[in-house]
């Protein structure tokens, strides 16, 4: 299970510095290329019922989920179902300083030069801390900001837009996976509904940004874990979404597996956050994408 960070921010530097005493000087974000990335999590649409507003039945939500050619111009979409409706964490979850890591996020869009943005829950959040070496090898050097959010989900990162996210920033490319996988009864097409709206949100605040859309990472140990065939699910609704102009598809999952389709333990340990070796491996799968968008 992906959990919330600890309170304490102390260890939560922007992952473009790499000495620690640097950070004062050292510029960690770029405008340009936004990388949606929000990989699996175990958090999922977990509101009660009498929390949130019945999922929608009518158009919009059960007709198929591909945009017309025109998406990306209409910036509406449904905002009655779970996954689309915008909540910051409340105190009683046990992260007190996710207000604070917020408004850290939103200074650091603001206020450095950012090109590639990279934009997930714990997955992305520990390029910062497992994943530090092989940020500051690949991404520094192209001003890489990440705000990544451990346990966010697309309501949260949807908020997190809404109120100054994303101010200011003008990154070259951005990059998107997902978060709200989670319960069995939380569908595939809940959580794609979720990242349409996150896609949406972002072409409305960035629209000179290309937008990097991820698959979710395989889940579990096994092709038969439950977990990865609801990743497979939300990928197959996804990947529609591309369409090579303002949002583009990247699927490295075999990155990851071996001939069998088995997670590689090696860079998965816990079946769901890459080790430092499973950084490296998704950084140089990434890189020929990541030039190309960046026109290097």
């Amino acid at each position: 299970m992906t959990a919330p960070p600890n309170t304490s921010l102390k260890k939560q530097i922007p992952i473009s510095h790499s000495p620690l005493e640097k950070m004062k000087h050292t510029r960690y974000c770029l405008p340009a290329l936004v990388a949606l990335l929000f990989l699996p999590c175990a958090f999922a649409a977990e509101k009660a019922a009498s929390e949130t507003p019945p999922r929608d039945s009518g158009p919009g939500y059960d007709t198929p989920l591909t945009p017309p050619s025109t998406a990306w111009a209409n910036p509406s979409y449904r905002k009655n179902i779970p996954a689309t409706q915008a909540l910051s964490w409340p105190v009683s979850t046990g992260w007190k300083l996710w207000m604070k890591h917020h408004e850290d996020r939103r200074s650091w869009v603001k206020d450095r030069k950012v090109d590639l943005l990279m934009v997930g829950d714990s997955i992305v959040f520990r390029w910062g801390r497992t994943g530090r070496k092989v940020w500051d090898e690949y991404y520094v050097k192209r001003n890489g900001c990440n705000i990544g959010s451990s346990g966010d989900r697309t309501q949260h990162m949807l908020w997190h837009f809404q109120h100054g996210g994303l101010e200011g920033g003008n990154p070259k490319l951005v990059m998107i996976g997902t978060n709200n996988r989670g319960k069995p009864e939380n569908k595939g097409k809940d959580t794609a509904y979720g990242i349409l709206a996150l896609l949406k949100e972002i072409h409305m605040r960035l629209p000179n940004s290309k937008i990097l859309l991820m698959a979710t990472f395989p889940r579990g140990n096994t092709p038969t874990d439950i977990g990865r065939m609801r990743n497979n699910e939300i990928n197959k609704i996804i990947r529609t979404y591309a369409d090579n102009k303002v949002v583009h598809w990247l699927d490295i999952n075999d990155t990851f597996l071996d001939n069998n389709g088995m997670l590689i333990k090696e860079l998965m340990p816990d079946g769901l956050h890459p080790s430092e070796k499973g950084f490296r491996a998704w950084a140089e799968a990434m890189e020929p994408t990541i030039k190309k968008l960046l026109v290097e």
